[in-house]
């Protein structure tokens, strides 16, 4: 096992070496570390830290919403507070505070981003970027007394959740692509849910206004099996939705603004993937926004 890990460390090692010295132009594909709900693969960069502030209101429609809560804007489902720094150009540390909307609130974030593959310009050899996505979350939240909650904490695991990702993304012309394959894991389900899940993610954003404007569509499909999806909905009638985000983006000289719609109702994927329990379709979608803002913290030396 320690060899595979070797060679594999060994393999990504001459692979960005062999980027780093080809001479091309790296290619951004996406403006922000986010579409809607889906990472995407850029970084910060070496220096630099951005803050971002994500928020989701309430339902737009639907019983939960409606012009009595003014269309959702009254309330205030989720928000995430996040600083994300670069300590290298291909590596982000990310710490961040969720609010939760569900059984598990009070969301501390840790985690990471790491960019092992680059899309250059006219180079062949270099079609794609690859990104690793981590994080470990704690739902501080008090635990509830009863047992087989969302929220039953019997222990400090039952309180953590992990999410891995491979998020791989190119640009074609003026239209980028992504693609998502994530397991999220978690120490506390109710014994008749399942506590991995696999989810298939994608991510596309279509300029609108050059370097202005840009329309951003993702999706998320969990693989839930059917016992569990059954189970759900004879105890406790609830139906799992597939989340989907429809967003404009808005980039300034200073920041980058997006507007959301999802029906996911939290933030953290560790939150939406296994428990979107809202739908488009009953104007269960919320508004949303992005803020985010990146500053220079150091500089590197020059030949550095």
């Amino acid at each position: 096992m320690k060899r595979i890990f070797i060679l594999a460390g060994l393999f990504i090692s001459l692979q960005l070496a062999a980027q780093d010295s080809n001479g091309h132009t790296p290619v951004q594909i996406f403006s922000a570390d986010k579409a809607i709900n889906a990472n995407t693969t850029e970084t910060v960069g070496k220096g630099k830290m951005a803050f971002r502030v994500t928020h989701n209101f309430g339902d737009v429609g639907g019983s939960g919403g409606g012009i009595k809560r003014f269309f959702g804007l009254d309330n205030a489902s989720d928000v995430r507070i996040a600083f994300q720094v670069g300590f290298g150009k291909k590596f982000d540390f990310i710490m961040a505070r969720s609010k939760g909307a569900g059984g598990q609130q009070q969301l501390l974030e840790m985690g990471f981003k790491y960019k092992f593959m680059e899309q250059r310009e006219n180079d062949p050899s270099q079609p794609l970027s690859g990104l690793f996505f981590f994080n470990g979350v704690i739902a501080c939240n008090k635990s509830s007394a009863f047992q087989n909650l969302d929220n039953t904490f019997n222990n400090f695991g039952d309180r953590v959740s992990n999410t891995f990702q491979l998020v791989l993304a190119r640009k074609m012309g003026n239209v980028s692509v992504l693609l998502s394959p994530t397991v999220v894991t978690r120490g506390n389900a109710a014994t008749y849910d399942q506590s991995t899940f696999f989810a298939l993610g994608g991510a596309i954003k279509l300029p609108l206004v050059a370097n202005r404007l840009n329309l951003l569509i993702d999706y998320f499909h969990p693989f839930r099996k059917d016992a569990v999806k059954d189970s759900f909905l004879v105890k406790n009638n609830i139906k799992f939705y597939d989340p989907l985000g429809i967003g404009f983006e808005i980039i300034t000289s200073g920041h980058t603004f997006r507007l959301n719609f999802t029906n996911a109702t939290e933030i953290l994927e560790n939150r939406f993937i296994p428990r979107t329990v809202t739908t488009w379709t009953n104007g269960q979608f919320r508004w949303g926004f992005t803020i985010s803002r990146t500053f220079t913290l150091w500089r590197e030396k020059k030949g550095s």
